[in-house]
């Protein structure tokens, strides 16, 4: 057991860690998108099927989010890469990778291009142009009023508006990052468009892959999951 995990403000991080079948250097930190957490179907499925593959996975909920501690007014994307910082200050002695879906792509993005405990990297469906996304979704709900996408349990903030349009974009990280990235996004995502991967993947240094599925959607329902899973294990696995 890795015991409490808290970030720097001392609130709570909520995970869950899977051990791997057998013996491995390496162990993946799974990262959930914006309203989502550490127990979404696919991020479930994707670390069991990690540790069956003897790759050992820790999938955690952002503060604020799900079990953890925070409130979800305070989320945001910087908030988040710091907690992602505080997870991986408990995960030793192995070859670290991280997974993030969506909002979590870009936490992963920016954390992976300052911080050299991250091996690897994988972006599922993951978030590039975060001002876009933000104006796009959620540009005609009034923060401190509104919800995200009418979840009453999310309700939109004046603070998670003005870091995703400071933020703008996390495609000139690309350059930064050093290790092996993988990004895998459907085609038929009406979320996060695919180009968001083909834009940041065209800066991306080697090596790297980019893996469209077609008639996938944002969360990679169906038979997309087990497609998704296997393309995300194989490349882990020939590190």
């Amino acid at each position: 057991m890795l015991g409490d995990i808290k970030n720097k403000f001392g609130e709570t991080i909520d995970y869950t860690f899977h051990s791997a079948s057998r013996e491995s250097d390496k162990v993946v930190v799974l990262g959930h998108g914006v309203t989502g957490n550490k127990d979404r179907p696919f991020v479930v499925a994707l670390a069991e099927e990690l540790a069956k593959a003897g790759i050992s996975a820790l999938r955690f909920s952002f503060s604020g989010n799900g079990a953890s501690g925070g409130r979800f007014v305070e989320s945001t994307i910087s908030k988040e890469v710091d907690d992602l910082g505080s997870v991986l200050n408990q995960v030793t002695g192995a070859r670290i990778g991280y997974i993030g879906h969506s909002m979590g792509g870009a936490v992963g993005v920016l954390r992976a291009a300052k911080d050299t405990r991250i091996k690897f990297l994988v972006s599922l469906a993951g978030m590039v142009n975060t001002r876009a996304f933000a104006e796009r979704e959620f540009g005609m709900v009034k923060p401190g009023e509104g919800c995200m996408w009418d979840d009453t349990n999310c309700p939109l903030s004046q603070a998670y508006m003005d870091d995703m349009r400071a933020i703008d974009s996390v495609t000139d990280c690309a350059p930064k990052i050093k290790v092996p990235w993988l990004l895998v996004h459907g085609v038929d995502d009406d979320v996060v468009p695919i180009s968001d991967s083909r834009e940041i993947f065209a800066k991306a240094n080697a090596p790297k892959q980019l893996i469209e599925i077609p008639n996938c959607n944002h969360v990679f329902a169906g038979d997309c999951m087990p497609v998704m899973i296997e393309h995300v294990k194989s490349w882990i696995s020939k590190l």
